[in-house]
């Protein structure tokens, strides 16, 4: 790991929470189904996810859950070019609605990827929703269907996102910042 600091925070805790119950009221109406199913890519979108399916609970929304786990970066600050199935969903999607839910979308090389997989599979829509956007890595033509924050070019952490499995607990997304060894 490289020495680095993480001391810029770019968004807050409180800011993350209001973001996220304005997104559970956007994307209501786009869950309001017979079939839906959430699905988080792990291990990035866990908190996100999580927080997402409990403000929708209050809207009377009613999803099965599953995961997959994706990989593009491995231990890396940059991505590979490759995107790998590591775990694949276990729930038959065949014929129902999707809500897919990342962590971050940058290049769209994941988020595109995973939206073909799950309509290979049977899904009869697959939606998407990311809590943070870097259209500055954008190489994919991709859109998320519903997004938290539009971040800089800038390599974060918390609220779930790492680097190199650290930093996933912070409430808060933060900047990291390379620095020279001390």
């Amino acid at each position: 790991m490289k020495p680095h600091h993480i001391r810029d925070i770019l968004i807050s805790e409180e800011a993350i929470e209001q973001r996220v119950d304005t997104l559970v009221g956007e994307m209501q109406a786009a869950c309001k189904s017979d079939n839906l199913v959430m699905i988080g890519i792990l291990r990035g979108s866990f908190i996100f996810l999580a927080d997402l399916v409990r403000g929708l609970y209050r809207h009377g929304v009613r999803p099965r859950i599953d995961f997959m786990t994706l990989e593009s970066y491995g231990s890396g600050t940059t991505s590979s070019g490759e995107v790998r199935v590591i775990k694949d969903i276990r729930m038959d999607v065949d014929g129902a609605d999707v809500m897919l839910v990342d962590d971050i979308l940058d290049s769209g090389r994941t988020l595109t990827f995973a939206v073909k997989h799950l309509l290979a599979k049977g899904a009869r829509s697959v939606q998407t929703v990311a809590l943070l956007d870097k259209p500055a890595q954008r190489v994919f033509p991709f859109n998320a269907d519903f997004v938290g924050f539009t971040v800089p070019d800038e390599f974060v952490v918390g609220y779930g996102l790492d680097y190199d499995s650290f930093y996933r607990e912070l409430p808060y997304i933060a900047k990291v910042t390379f620095t020279d060894a001390e």
